[in-house]
């Protein structure tokens, strides 16, 4: 399972720390990157279910990636596009056949995506957080994780990627309202009155606290 690694692994030498790609001003650092909102000690939303070994090319297909996630009339499309190659009867567990973002629409109504084992394998295009948070999906919860997705969701400041206890896509259904209490490290199913544990997020909470590897760089002093 996917845990913590020491936070300097994606800090490039020095002449390219003080390049303009990252020197820029605030936390414009990268284009990719999306500072998610100052971390709240709950999150609600809709549950969206899947199950085991969802896939980067099932999260965003790769004919969208020639869109420019740097443009904002562009960004939107990672959205609009998010979980579009789930296998229909995969989409939206038990029943399946539920669209993660309605047709023509950019954001989904679910903000809260249940994932089983091996949630986020395959490429490592830093595009799969990129399109959750776009589709306005604050957190994911999952079994554990391809170890690229679940760094690239903390160092973009994209999504939390949570990790269960137990396995949550067998007693969450799709449309159910849920609580998140990272102070508690459990969820609230407000729909069925159930209570399940999470793991606690460790030495990556700092990050994911200042909202991305950039951030909490500047703030550690590592960036000029």
């Amino acid at each position: 399972m996917t845990r913590c690694w020491p936070v300097p692994w994606l800090l490039k030498r020095d002449q390219d720390l003080h390049s303009s790609r990252f020197t820029s001003s605030r936390f414009h650092l990268f284009p990719f990157f999306r500072i998610i909102p100052t971390m709240q000690n709950l999150i609600t939303g809709k549950a969206y279910v899947l199950g085991d070994n969802i896939d980067t090319d099932q999260i965003i297909p790769a004919q969208y990636l020639s869109f420019n996630p740097s443009l904002p009339e562009e960004r939107k499309f990672f959205g609009m596009y998010a979980m579009s190659s789930v296998p229909d009867g995969q989409a939206g567990l038990p029943d399946g056949r539920i669209r993660f973002v309605r047709e023509n629409e950019y954001r989904s109504d679910y903000q809260i995506v249940i994932g089983g084992k091996n949630f986020g394998c395959g490429s490592s295009r830093e595009h799969a957080p990129l399109a959750l948070a776009e589709a306005g999906v604050t957190c994911v919860i999952a079994e554990f994780y391809a170890r690229i997705f679940f760094r690239n969701s903390i160092n973009g400041g994209y999504i939390i990627p949570f990790e269960s206890v137990d396995r949550l896509v067998e007693k969450i259904r799709t449309g159910d309202q849920l609580e998140v209490h990272l102070d508690k490290n459990e969820v609230v199913n407000m729909t069925r009155n159930e209570r399940y544990a999470l793991r606690p997020l460790g030495d990556v909470l700092p990050i994911i606290e200042a909202g991305g590897i950039f951030p909490y760089a500047q703030k550690a002093g590592m960036l000029k």
